[in-house]
């Protein structure tokens, strides 16, 4: 039975859904960036400040509000901000990227193309990762790419009307994260209709239009919040983000990575798709290739190949390369800055894919049978660690304890939903090995190896990963600290939090974001209030480090009267002490 569009849109929008959203509640913050995305929403809700609202004893958002407006409004339908509430948006972000890209190529391409390229786009590993945790990248990366999507459209009508949706995402993808809303689609379109043969001027101006129309949200409210406590802060902060870094003028640093770092990030998110890349090469013909070279020169033969793309393919180049030159520009780097390109180069990947399974099926039975044997030893691994054959004697030096802490968790690993997840991606690479030897085209290889990949994110998102993940939370923690607050009642007075690194360094400023979240927000800084008495919460080596000084301000400490074994965002062992003047 041949599937319509409309139904296999349904069906990749339930792929995903079903996917994903079970497990978004599973795993507790583990690292500094969810908290402190979803403090703020806390915040909002709290408080009712939605244009600037402060939140770890004063700090302000990181970025504009939009992505702390979505989870903070998926919140109050859902009861409060928690770890599965503040995660949505980037589910739907991403369900939205693969339904989107789905129909953007299966409409002006093959429809296998459109299929394979959202697929992709849905499980390669960076974009995966980003579109299960909160943080903005992925709700930019939506935006971004529907943009990308509707300028697109707007070619194909003859760029004569104002294009009213690309300008809309891009108002809330600016709303969102900054100009690069804006910048990085106006630049994609600009380029592919300059190339085109379009009027330079003409472009010009009705792109500098809808630029100018996507920024004025954003700066109605840069002009309101700025009225508000810690306006000035966030003014020096969003301009340091956005034109100090581009200028190479940042009055601090922040992800400074060489050159090449957005490459490498490209090639490693793609995984586990890059690895076919590689399988690939055992079907060139590299005598043929390297007569080809010699023949003419490489510049020649990129000229003649662009030329002689069709729009969709040419847009997508054009697309990526741009994308990746820009971001390699800038200081500051990170993997989750490109990902608005990943589905252009998806496309290309697809395309790929599909030349294998018509010309060199081998190619692609290996890359399968590869994906095969890890989701296997995925199975392998958890009964290892289950009936505990590796010697804790065998593990050394100072991650030691992590690492034999990580082989308990997934050991202990015992409930019944949690084994029949894990068996799934057993079940179907075992079942690899009888469907390869049936005489299939190469088309169902591709999804074969697509189902692979999918039962091994089942197995991680809902089984392993938050027995590994919670193993650096500090939930238990702030529970426990809230608790002996309470007992200690007005002699504790309230919970502060010193973080010398935090105090130290301009801009992107380290706390204790997961202590604060898990508390409701309520620490506060022990440097800007200076407090007469309270619960000082301090990493080990901080307190050595400041025990001096702040007893030369008059302070005494008793205790430690809590220690914890996780480590904080500084990589230190939390230490609670109770403090007068």
């Amino acid at each position: 039975m041949k599937l319509t569009n409309k139904q296999i849109f349904w069906l990749l929008f339930a792929v995903c859904v079903l996917t994903l959203l079970p497990f978004m509640g599973l795993t507790e913050y583990n690292t500094k960036g969810e908290p402190r995305e979803a403090i703020v929403a806390y915040s909002i809700l709290d408080t009712g400040n939605w244009i600037l609202p402060l939140n770890s004893g004063g700090d302000t958002p990181f970025k504009p509000m939009f992505f702390y407006w979505v989870v903070a409004a998926v919140s109050y339908i859902l009861g409060g901000v928690t770890e599965f509430t503040s995660r949505v948006p980037s589910v739907l972000s991403l369900t939205a990227v693969v339904v989107t890209t789905f129909l953007f190529y299966a409409r002006r391409r093959p429809r296998a193309e459109g299929i394979i390229t959202a697929l992709i786009c849905m499980l390669c590993m960076e974009m995966h990762k980003t579109g299960s945790i909160c943080r903005i990248d992925m709700l930019l990366t939506a935006l971004t790419i529907g943009a990308f999507y509707m300028f697109y459209r707007w070619y194909e009508q003859g760029i004569k009307r104002i294009p009213f949706i690309a300008i809309i995402l891009m108002a809330l993808g600016t709303f969102a994260k900054g100009p690069v809303g804006f910048i990085i689609p106006c630049a994609v379109i600009g380029l592919f209709l300059l190339l085109k043969g379009k009027n330079f001027w003409s472009v010009c101006w009705k792109l500098l239009l809808c630029a100018i129309i996507a920024f004025i949200p954003f700066a109605v409210w840069l002009y309101f919040a700025c009225k508000m406590p810690g306006g000035q802060e966030l003014y020096d902060m969003l301009y340091e983000e956005n034109v100090g870094r581009m200028l190479h003028a940042m009055g601090y640093k922040s992800c400074v990575e060489p050159w090449w770092f957005t490459t490498i990030t490209l090639v490693y998110g793609l995984v586990p798709f890059t690895v076919i890349a590689l399988f690939s090469l055992f079907s060139l013909n590299h005598v043929k290739h390297l007569q080809c070279c010699t023949d003419q020169s490489v510049v020649k033969r990129f000229v003649s190949w662009f030329k002689h793309l069709d729009d969709v393919t040419m847009y997508s180049f054009i697309g990526s390369v741009l994308i990746l030159v820009f971001y390699t520009i800038p200081e500051s780097k990170r993997s989750s800055y490109i990902l608005p390109m990943y589905s252009f180069v998806a496309y290309f990947i697809a395309k790929l894919m599909i030349w294998l399974a018509e010309n060199n099926k081998k190619s692609l039975t290996y890359y399968t049978d590869f994906l095969s044997v890890c989701g296997l030893l995925m199975f392998v691994a958890y009964i290892v660690c289950k009936i505990k054959i590796i010697p804790e004697t065998l593990f050394e030096g100072k991650h030691a304890a992590d690492n034999i802490a990580t082989l308990n968790a997934i050991g202990d690993i015992s409930s019944w939903w949690e084994i029949i997840l894990i068996l799934i991606p057993t079940f179907v690479c075992g079942y690899w090995w009888v469907f390869r030897k049936s005489n299939q085209i190469g088309h169902k290889y591709i999804y074969f190896s697509m189902l692979i990949i999918l039962s091994i994110y089942i197995a991680i998102e809902g089984s392993y990963k938050n027995a590994v993940m919670n193993l650096r939370s500090v939930k238990s923690d702030a529970v426990a600290v809230c608790a002996l607050s309470t007992e200690l009642g007005d002699v504790a007075g309230h919970m502060y939090e010193y973080v010398e690194i935090g105090e130290q360094s301009k801009g992107d400023k380290l706390r204790m974001y997961g202590m604060d979240f898990y508390s409701g927000d309520k620490v506060d800084n022990f440097k800007k209030s200076q407090p007469d008495s309270g619960l000082l919460l301090i990493g080990k080596e901080d307190f050595e480090l400041r025990k001096v000084d702040f007893e030369s301000q008059g302070y005494y400490f008793q205790g430690p009267v809590y220690t914890s074994l996780h480590k904080l965002e500084n990589h230190q062992f939390l230490e609670v002490y109770l403090f007068h003047k």
